[in-house]
């Protein structure tokens, strides 16, 4: 018996983890631009193209992991499920937890209403996008289902038509992009703050996305603001529209414009109700703001405000005290308040991975060639099929010259594996036609089945041509991508639901200036220098002081609550308030007028004209006898507008301004000697600002109008300068008339 060994005792020796990583322990000198761009640029790459940013598809990874689960759980059809349940599914796809899935899932549905076309339908509640404290109900007590939108955005899907990748842990396949049938990036908002940069893409008008799109395709030279009219929001409101502004956005991706809340007086119950506000607000951060203000006694109309938001929609109610003016208290809370906001626009969007901020045409234009490649894509995909069918079908063909001889062939055929190759040796086929024809049943091997599946040939043959034709022609691809629009914007596309307020000039919509109704003398002169002069302070002064070589043109009396307009050399009119001038005197020059309202460049103020209800008319009279009438009113605005540009017409050499605040005589005086007057009613009144007027005192070649005033009485026998009709010539002063004035005057 061969001895025992001994039994040897093993010694565990713990690993020194030092000793296998290189340098571990050591404190080592980095700069520190070496350290962010081998530390943080991974990072910030990564939340720029997997995060925040959304591609041309209109989605962000988030969005397009939710909604493709979705749609594989087949909830375009059929009735709603919990949320939970699809929150737990997209998980397969979205490694970043249940509550960042749900959040997504609550954006992009309907209940929320961030989106203008939202492609969840919910059931249950999703909070509000417009409201801070209506949360969200837990994902357990929701349920959701994808609105009948959502079908455009997997149209095709299964044709090849986009690229798939693994998901994280490689069990699952997952689109890159969606091959949506229209530019869903512009017309659901998106927003993303990334690492370095941002995204913020406003909504648009889907019926205008898709005219505008279908208008650059057969015009890549277009206008885009011509069909795009303006940014288009959920929750409604009021933009105020520029359109130098809204072009420069369309054209550079970058901007901003100013949106408003949408509200109503109930005169019954003295209470004002707000019930659309801008996106970029909630409805607590306006109401805790204007308590802010009563506090402060900035705002004292004030009786209570309170949310009356309930299933019917958004409403803010505001209870006004006695007397109080409505119109003075919303300008003053539009003012103060972000119930008029800014919003800011980056159109920034990942191409091929990369982010660039681009302008509304160039987003279309990536947009159609992505369009253009899923749909050339599709195409080739349904013509290999089709090729592969024609050709299984061309085999089958064959056997129909001789269905004995292939059930021959078979019968005799002593092992299965040569039933194939004797099949192609009958009847010269390759081995996928002969592989369909061994896989006929046998109660199909007659010749009414055959005859059936080979009628299909001639129409394959035609498919493929059809096909072939418009790969080789991007003619006939891009007809089908107007069509598919043509087609969404026919089912989906829906009025507008922002309202546009047309401004030449952006409306700066200023609280009113709370001033008294005092009167006061206003001086202006013909440099254009404007004072407004108590009369307490005009008593107790001396000469007027002016420019050398200036003279005071108009002197009129007024309040201090009166409206001023000043009229330019450039055809434009300037609107202010006597309140806005602070109260002058004799001994100073006053107010530059083309500087105090930043007038442009070489304008000069030539009229001024002061009104408290825009009654009356103002009447331009031009060098060539012709008079303007145009209503006071025309110049009359809803929104505190600061220029009207067209204010007179430009066709003729201006001579004077006058405003009359009701018909009177008019005394013209030519460069020929003759004199005419002129009632003012016999002249029409046009609302068109800049129209060209009529004749009124004929003028031959060199003449001119020398002097146009009110006539006030003064001429002996007036009777002949007088007319009935117009134009009229006037007439000259009899010989010795002026000397006998000049003995009455003695």
């Amino acid at each position: 018996m061969a001895p025992r060994k001994k039994q040897e005792t093993k010694k565990t020796v713990k690993p020194n983890i030092n000793a296998f990583i290189s340098g571990a322990g050591l404190t080592v000198e980095q700069p520190i631009t070496e350290t962010i761009e081998t530390n943080f640029m991974t990072y910030a790459m990564s939340v720029i193209v997997s995060r925040a940013i959304p591609e041309i598809d209109g989605f962000k990874p988030s969005h397009r992991k939710l909604l493709y689960t979705m749609y594989n759980m087949g909830l375009l059809n059929g009735s709603t499920i919990k949320s939970a349940n699809i929150v737990g599914r997209t998980m397969q796809l979205n490694p970043h937890g249940d509550a960042a899935i749900y959040e997504t899932m609550v954006r992009l549905s309907e209940g929320y209403q961030a989106l203008l076309h939202p492609f969840v339908a919910s059931k249950g509640s999703f909070g509000k996008a417009y409201s801070r404290d209506m949360a969200y109900a837990a994902s357990r007590y929701t349920e959701a289902k994808l609105a009948p939108i959502a079908s455009e955005l997997f149209n095709d899907i299964d044709k090849d038509t986009v690229d798939f990748v693994d998901n994280y842990d490689a069990t699952m396949k997952e689109p890159t992009l969606f091959p949506v049938t229209f530019p869903t990036v512009l017309v659901n908002a998106n927003t993303g703050i990334a690492a370095g940069m941002a995204s913020s893409i406003c909504p648009f008008n889907l019926r205008e996305v898709c005219e505008t799109t279908i208008a650059y395709i057969k015009d890549e030279d277009i206008n885009v603001a011509d069909t795009l009219l303006a940014p288009d929001f959920p929750i409604g409101g009021q933009l105020l529209y520029n359109r130098a502004d809204i072009e420069k956005i369309y054209e550079t991706g970058r901007g901003s414009f100013k949106v408003r809340g949408v509200y109503n007086y109930d005169k019954s119950e003295n209470c004002v109700e707000i019930t659309q506000i801008p996106p970029t607000t909630t409805v607590e951060a306006i109401i805790e703001k204007v308590i802010d203000l009563v506090k402060l006694k900035k705002i004292t109309e004030i009786n209570d405000i309170r949310d009356e938001t309930d299933l019917n929609g958004l409403k803010i109610a505001i209870d006004l005290k006695r007397g109080a003016d409505p119109e003075k208290l919303m300008k003053k809370i539009l003012k103060m308040t972000t119930l008029e906001d800014s919003f800011s626009c980056n159109f920034n969007i990942l191409i091929a991975g990369s982010p660039r901020v681009m302008g509304v045409k160039e987003i279309i234009g990536e947009w159609v060639a992505f369009r253009e490649e899923c749909v050339k894509r599709r195409i080739y995909f349904t013509l290999s099929r089709a090729k592969e069918k024609l050709h299984r079908l061309q085999g089958l063909e064959k056997i129909l010259l001789d269905i004995d001889k292939a059930i021959k062939i078979v019968r005799e055929t002593e092992q299965e594996s040569e039933v194939i190759p004797n099949l192609m040796i009958g009847f010269c086929i390759d081995e996928i036609q002969a592989e369909y024809v061994a896989e006929i049943k046998l109660r199909h091997l007659n010749r009414e089945y055959i005859l059936k599946r080979t009628a299909e040939i001639e129409e394959l043959l035609r498919q493929v041509e059809e096909f072939e034709g418009i790969l080789k022609s991007r003619t006939k691809l891009l007809k089908i991508i107007i069509k598919e629009l043509e087609e969404v914007a026919k089912k989906y596309g829906d009025g507008r639901k922002t309202t546009i307020i047309s401004d030449d000039s952006m409306a700066d919509n200023d609280a009113e200036i709370e001033v008294d109704d005092s009167p006061v003398t206003l001086f202006f002169t013909k440099d254009g220098y404007f004072k407004k002069i108590t009369p307490q302070s005009l008593r107790m002064s001396g000469e007027q002081k002016l420019k050398e070589g200036d003279e005071i043109t108009q002197q009129i009396e007024s309040t201090n609550a009166s409206e001023l307009m000043f009229f330019s050399n450039k055809c434009q009119v300037y609107k202010t308030k006597t309140g806005e001038f602070e109260d002058s005197k004799a001994s100073i020059l006053g107010d530059f007028i083309p500087g105090k309202l930043e007038f442009d460049q070489g304008e000069n103020a030539i009229y001024m004209l002061e009104t408290n209800d825009y009654k009356g008319f103002v009447i331009f009279v031009f060098d060539n006898g012709r008079i303007s009438k145009v209503p006071l009113s025309s110049y009359e605005t809803k929104t505190n507008r600061k220029k009207l540009i067209k204010a007179y017409s430009d066709k003729y050499t201006l001579h004077t301004i006058i405003h009359i605040k009701e018909e009177t005589e008019l005394l013209l005086k030519s460069t020929n000697g003759r004199i005419l007057i002129v009632n003012t009613a016999s002249i029409p009144a046009k609302t068109t600002k800049d129209n060209g007027g009529v004749g009124v005192m004929t003028q031959k070649k060199g003449q001119r109008i020398l002097e146009a005033t009110l006539y006030d009485g003064g001429l002996q026998s007036d009777h002949r300068y007088r007319t009935r009709n117009i134009p009229a010539a006037g007439s000259k002063k009899p010989a010795g008339e002026d000397m006998e004035q000049a003995k009455l005057d003695i």
